[in-house]
């Protein structure tokens, strides 16, 4: 670090994104990217835009923000476009941060919220999820500040019922609930519905995963429109361009394809369960998941030890290694000729363990 680098960020410990290698070409099983390429008309839209780069984009994506109300069925003042779904969770940790009321969120989960609590110097609580790995609701009703929830949960792809966030938000009206909804295309129950009862919820998506758009970054948070003011507060006063009009443009075109890409979902899904059950017949331990992952661990082979095997063989999945699932590796659910040589990689290596 250099000697100008602020003392309250001395110690400080950034975000570790998955794995993207250039010294060889890898199946990539390891950054939950989608194995499809984006809906027709997508990159020509995004091509055009491109044409006007010397003019700045506008700031709010007028045209993206009414497509996307209308696909939700939600009022305009009740969404924010942000830089990836990440941004909108930056803002909402900067804007809701209180440090008598530290944000809750479960002990294993994105490793995103402890870096940017710490990073815009909020506290925070982790809560430690049961021994299955799933989030149990009841452990947060007392908590008196705002909570964090990924739904589906990652890394381990397990979900909560949309029940269970309603207990959570009508526990305490006056705390706020953010819901990160990532994955929740693959198989979860939306919050979004829960906007127009609920002025204490703050749902967010991303286009990365089910869209096919990682590469354009777009996300969005979804709230009463109080909970948007704010947020629009932190944004214009930080990145008032934040949606470049390429990410613009090919967003839009996208929304107006969600067929295809509600198709891709379809068979994400079903490219899921074949894996999990040909994993299963292997003496994998396979948690359910409703996302476009598989959280998996062997008895006959670390998860380390198993990230490190397949990554020699030109695959690569994402292991953590943290104590309490480091026995585990996620894997991403790429087409089905990428889980087949995952398969044939894997049987391969268990072969060798005997």
């Amino acid at each position: 670090m250099s000697r100008f680098l602020s003392s309250r960020l001395a110690s400080f410990t950034p975000y570790t994104p998955g794995e993207q290698p250039r010294e060889r070409q890898y199946i990539k099983l390891n950054t939950n990217e989608s194995p499809f390429p984006p809906a027709p008309g997508v990159i020509e839209a995004a091509a055009r835009a491109a044409a006007r780069l010397e003019l700045y984009p506008d700031p709010d994506a007028r045209d993206l923000l009414r497509a996307l109300a209308d696909r939700f069925s939600l009022d305009e003042d009740q969404l924010i476009l942000t830089n990836g779904s990440d941004e909108v969770l930056n803002f909402a940790f900067l804007a809701f941060g209180d440090a008598e009321h530290p944000l809750a969120f479960p002990d294993i989960t994105y490793g995103f919220y402890p870096v940017i609590a710490a990073l815009n110097g909020v506290p925070y609580r982790e809560i430690p999820v049961k021994e299955d790995l799933s989030v149990d609701p009841e452990a947060y009703l007392d908590h008196p500040g705002p909570i964090v929830l990924a739904n589906p949960n990652a890394p381990t792809g397990l979900a909560l019922p949309l029940s269970a966030i309603r207990q959570l938000l009508e526990a305490h009206p006056e705390r706020l609930v953010i819901v990160d909804e990532a994955y929740v295309d693959f198989g979860g129950e939306s919050a979004l519905p829960l906007i127009r009862h609920y002025p204490n919820l703050l749902v967010t998506q991303t286009f990365s995963k089910s869209r096919s758009l990682a590469g354009a970054r777009l996300g969005f948070g979804a709230a009463d429109p109080a909970i948007i003011r704010d947020l629009n507060t932190v944004k214009y006063s930080t990145n008032p361009y934040n949606i470049n009009r390429m990410t613009a443009a090919a967003a839009l075109a996208s929304l107006e394809r969600d067929d295809y890409n509600l198709q891709n979902c379809l068979t994400i899904r079903e490219t899921r369960e074949e894996t999990a059950a040909a994993l299963r017949a292997l003496g994998f331990t396979v948690l359910p998941s409703l996302t476009n992952f598989l959280f998996v661990r062997h008895d006959r082979i670390g998860g380390e030890e198993l990230y490190l095997a397949l990554k020699a063989r030109g695959i690569l999945i994402r292991h953590f290694s943290v104590e309490r699932i480091r026995d585990y590796d996620r894997i991403t659910i790429g087409s089905r000729a990428q889980m087949d040589a995952l398969l044939a990689a894997v049987r391969e290596i268990l072969e060798e363990t005997i």
